[in-house]
């Protein structure tokens, strides 16, 4: 089940409709996602709210900015309870976002 709520629309607009340059930004926010997931996977280990605050941040900027408003509204969620001192909606939404990670994978 696909639970992204892609809204390519949105995407393309972004791009000028150019569907050669969004799977290109498709491709480097794969990229860029894992190596914010890992980020956020271990400031939670490290009871590091502002580091997990920071990959949120990332996650939520790039999938905005992709029309990709699952993965932004999770990474929205975090990145303001991290930027109250907390870790506990990390902790709870972490599969979340790795599952919505993994269909964005498919794209």
């Amino acid at each position: 089940m696909n639970d992204l709520c892609w809204n390519k629309e949105f995407a393309m607009g972004q791009v000028d409709n150019d569907e050669e340059l969004l799977h290109e930004l498709i491709m480097i926010f794969k990229d860029s996602s894992a190596s914010d997931m890992a980020i956020l996977v271990q400031a939670v280990e490290k009871g590091d709210p502002v580091e997990a605050r920071g990959a949120s941040h990332s996650l939520k900027g790039a999938a905005a900015s992709l029309g990709l408003e699952a993965i932004r509204d999770v990474a929205m969620a975090i990145e303001k309870d991290c930027r109250e001192g907390s870790l506990v909606v990390a902790r709870e939404n972490m599969p979340q976002l790795e599952r919505l990670l993994a269909q964005m994978l498919e794209l």
